[in-house]
């Protein structure tokens, strides 16, 4: 599969199959999330892999309520990723300090994604989460106060394999040359 292809079949899977992942399959997404770039090479980023049933329901639970539901899909993937930023190098502080950006936040975008397009290459699908209760889930799983969960990845085989039609801005849309000439 070419890259363009794997970022055209790369899609938010919200259906899974009652079928576990293989434990080799989950260390692939791992690893190619390992190999993302970092901003000084800080590296800031922690992965908590849940793939026990019982814990898996209860962090489930954790990303919706009655209000926002949207996240209920959460129960039925059988692996949750939780993405956790760690504290960065001094480097990597005074560097975000001076440029008034959140390298780490940028990182952790980086590195899911690469989780992300290795899944797809495994045959699995996956959807980001933003939106849990991150101090229960901290709590539950005894992650330091200082650290932060950023993400919460699901995974699983996907009930259906179709690839739907990406609904984007098209190319002169989103891009310039030489100039913000949009």
């Amino acid at each position: 599969m070419s890259f363009l292809d794997l970022v055209k079949a790369r899609q938010s899977v919200r259906e899974y199959l009652d079928k576990p992942v293989e434990r080799e399959k989950i260390e692939r997404c791992l690893e190619a999330a390992r190999l993302a770039p970092s901003a000084t090479n800080a590296q800031p980023w922690k992965f908590i892999v849940i793939d026990k049933s019982e814990l898996k329901e209860k962090v489930a639970k954790m990303t919706f309520n009655s209000i926002a539901y949207f996240n209920k899909f959460s129960l039925k993937a059988p692996v949750l990723i939780l993405v956790i930023s760690e504290s960065p190098n001094v480097v990597h502080k005074i560097a975000q300090k001076i440029k008034n950006k959140s390298f780490i936040l940028i990182d952790i975008g980086i590195a899911t994604e690469h989780l992300c397009l290795q899944a797809v290459e495994e045959g699995l699908g996956t959807c980001i989460l933003g939106w849990f209760d991150e101090k229960g889930i901290k709590k539950l799983l005894n992650i330091p106060d200082q650290e932060r969960i950023e993400l919460i990845v699901t995974m699983g085989y996907p009930v259906d394999l179709f690839i739907f039609p990406k609904k984007r801005k098209t190319l002169d849309q989103i891009r310039g040359y030489n100039s913000y000439s949009l």
